[in-house]
């Protein structure tokens, strides 16, 4: 499969599956605090990918590990723990709206921070798209005032760790493949995150026999299995065949996903938010569209 048909394959799989992640994580708040669900989602997926790709770590040289620990800082544990706060607060489908910095930020970070150039397009579709996610955003607000959007700060910081990821896998592990990446990141999330749940009240109220309780274990294993493990591998490998700046650019589809499945709950959707979800997409467009 070409390189072109093949990052196109990888971006829709992960906006389909990380689009549905946010719904997950609003049911899976009905049994676990948001701390508890950001270090089980980390203790989940690293139990399950030392057990299906533990020799992978194998590939993983001293000099890549400063790299790893940095992006599993940046990329996973502080946004895990944010997002899961926000979704509190916030309707999930507006929480992966907000989401749709990141590609804003991969782009700012990328030419500041780690000397990355880009074509005047990639802006354009980036501005495009901002313009699209400012649309759904205000509309949000105006449908749900009594929502607390101060905890958009909570996913503004959490973008900007996933762009400084994007960043960093590209510049510092572009010879390592992805699945190592991940495996590496997860492996040294392991420990802090059962540090971090041994501190609540998990341990002393864990019950089988509550429903809501196991349903919440459930929603966070499917998390952690297909959103976190597969698809942090796919978006590596995205990143490798593509560039930073239009692997970001999923979370400018991912609310399309995200707003279907939060209607289907009974969250609210307007005509100006859909036809915001139809510029983000023209964003989208700009910031991959090969120069004729």
């Amino acid at each position: 499969m070409k390189d072109q048909q093949e990052k196109w394959l990888y971006f829709t799989i992960l906006c389909l599956v990380w689009g549905s992640s946010f719904i997950l994580m609003k049911k899976a708040l009905l049994g676990v605090t948001p701390i508890q669900l950001g270090a089980l989602r980390m203790i989940f997926t690293a139990v399950f990918l030392l057990l299906v790709a533990f020799p992978s770590l194998k590939k993983i040289k001293k000099k890549h590990y400063k790299y790893i620990c940095y992006t599993a800082i940046s990329g996973t544990f502080i946004p895990g723990f944010l997002f899961a706060f926000a979704i509190t607060n916030i309707d999930s489908s507006i929480v992966a709206i907000l989401n749709s910095l990141t590609p804003f930020n991969t782009l700012i970070f990328g030419a500041l921070i780690f000397g990355f150039a880009f074509k005047r397009r990639q802006l354009y579709g980036i501005l495009v798209g901002l313009v699209g996610t400012l649309l759904l955003i205000l509309k949000g607000a105006d449908l749900n005032p009594n929502q607390n959007y101060w905890y958009a700060v909570f996913i503004i910081i959490g973008s900007v760790g996933y762009a400084l990821n994007a960043n960093m896998i590209k510049k510092y592990l572009n010879d390592l493949n992805a699945l190592s990446i991940v495996t590496g990141n997860f492996l040294l999330l392991l420990v802090p995150a059962i540090i971090v749940l041994s501190c609540t009240d998990f341990f002393s109220t864990f019950d089988l026999k509550n429903e809501v309780f196991v349903q919440s274990l459930g929603y966070i294993a499917i998390l952690s299995i297909v959103g976190t493990s597969i698809a942090k591998t796919i978006y590596n490998k995205l990143v490798h065949i593509s560039d930073p700046v239009f692997s970001s650019s999923v979370t400018y589809v991912i609310p399309l996903v995200a707003v279907f499945w939060g209607v289907l709950d009974g969250e609210k959707l307007s005509l100006l938010q859909i036809i915001g979800g139809l510029i983000i997409l023209l964003g989208v467009y700009l910031v991959n569209k090969k120069k004729k």
